[in-house]
């Protein structure tokens, strides 16, 4: 009797959890998912705000193709000239309309893009000292992870990165913590895992304000909200402030893997010298993952993914009205839907499961359920999706 896939990954797939989903996905095309007997899915998260532009774009395909027919991995990062990487780092440096933000280096991942990141800006300053905010995720390596403001959650991992401080997110009175021994601040503009939390747009620029005042480095975390998620391509660009370093990944591969951190010249030429190569990577910036990348980038704005972004978030909130949700929160496509506990949440998530549509929690406010579908999601998906979403609701708690 032959192996199945499910015990080929239940024997020999490292797991995340006890409980994963263990859904058998054989396709994927547009914001569906469909398993091994041919049922679909809903896509409501995007793979975690990954697919912006829906599973399969076919103009990401064809340029996927396109670079697998010219060549793969050549040299390590930053030797050769490679026409994915650099056409794709001018369009990222359009794409933010900053005077400043004129180089991009290329990573893996998001997780890779903050620990750079970390680098360049005590490598610029001088200086050790990191701030970030309490119940915020920048990634799961070691120094990432020291800036992860939820104790519970890195605790079995120390020693980590010393120098690490929190301040709260949204929190004026907060910002004099930023001093002139910070070398940098690492926020997201919209929290993410803390379940979509907001600042207002006079926060962000006394943050800058802080920022210029004590030399501290202003690295905003857009893994999430970057290539189009909140209705502006950059979140940051909705709060009149420029970042010293911006950093991405997640929505910017169209599906395939790629970060990046960007900052200006005069910043980024730090890790050029003492030492020469002071960062490096073999495979960020992958030839085809930069493809892949700029044929994302160029869909979002050839087929005008931006325009009805917030018309598609005001639909979501008009519809999700039920006794049982607290609140609906979030900018654009970026989305969180609060309800009373993490028990009603989890039945809910497996309830919409069993109905074709996947949702989930958030790491640091697993009392509210995520919504963040790809932006190419139409006004009829999202009242199918929300009817079912409000059909679980009725269900597990009509229960209780």
């Amino acid at each position: 009797m032959a192996i199945t896939h499910r015990q080929l990954f239940l024997d020999h797939l490292a797991k995340t959890s006890d409980a994963p989903l263990a859904l058998e996905i054989e396709k994927a095309e547009h914001i569906y998912l469909y398993d091994d007997q041919g049922k679909s899915y809903m896509d409501l998260i995007s793979g975690i705000a990954v697919s912006n532009v829906g599973h399969r774009h076919p103009k990401v395909i064809a340029a996927i193709k396109n670079q697998l027919d010219a060549y793969m991995h050549l040299m390590v990062y930053g030797e050769y000239i490679q026409s994915p990487q650099v056409k794709l780092a001018a369009a990222l440096v359009k794409s933010t309309q900053s005077s400043r933000l004129n180089q991009v280096y290329f990573t893996n991942s998001g997780t890779e893009a903050v620990e750079g990141a970390m680098k360049l800006a005590k490598r610029y300053t001088g200086r050790t000292e990191v701030i970030s905010c309490f119940q915020a995720y920048h990634g799961a390596t070691q120094g990432a992870l020291s800036l992860a403001g939820d104790e519970n959650f890195k605790n079995s991992f120390r020693p980590l990165l010393p120098d690490i401080r929190h301040i709260r997110h949204g929190n004026v009175d907060d910002l004099a913590q930023i001093t002139h021994k910070t070398a940098a601040i690492v926020i997201e503009i919209i929290g993410g895992e803390s379940g979509v939390r907001l600042a207002t747009k006079s926060y962000f620029q006394a943050l800058k304000k802080r920022c210029l005042e004590t030399g501290c480095l202003l690295i905003i975390d857009e893994i999430q909200t970057g290539f189009g998620r909140t209705g502006t391509f950059w979140a940051f660009q909705a709060m009149d402030i420029e970042p010293d370093i911006l950093l991405s990944a997640k929505g910017m591969g169209g599906g395939m893997p790629i970060g990046a951190f960007m900052a200006p010249e005069e910043i980024m030429q730090s890790l050029t010298v003492r030492p020469v190569l002071g960062h490096i990577t073999t495979f960020g910036g992958h030839p085809v993952s930069c493809a892949a990348s700029l044929a994302t980038l160029e869909t979002i704005f050839e087929e005008h993914l931006l325009d009805d972004v917030e018309k598609k978030s005001q639909l979501f909130k008009s519809l999700l009205i039920h006794p049982k949700i607290k609140e609906v929160r979030g900018i654009g496509l970026m989305l969180a839907v609060e309800m009373d506990s993490f028990q009603t949440v989890k039945a809910v998530i497996d309830a919409c499961i069993e109905q074709g549509l996947i949702t989930d929690w958030f790491l640091f406010c697993d009392y509210s359920i995520r919504i963040a579908p790809p932006l190419v999601i139409t006004e009829e998906e999202i009242k199918i999706a929300c009817n079912v979403l409000l059909q679980a609701i009725q269900k597990v708690t009509s229960k209780n």
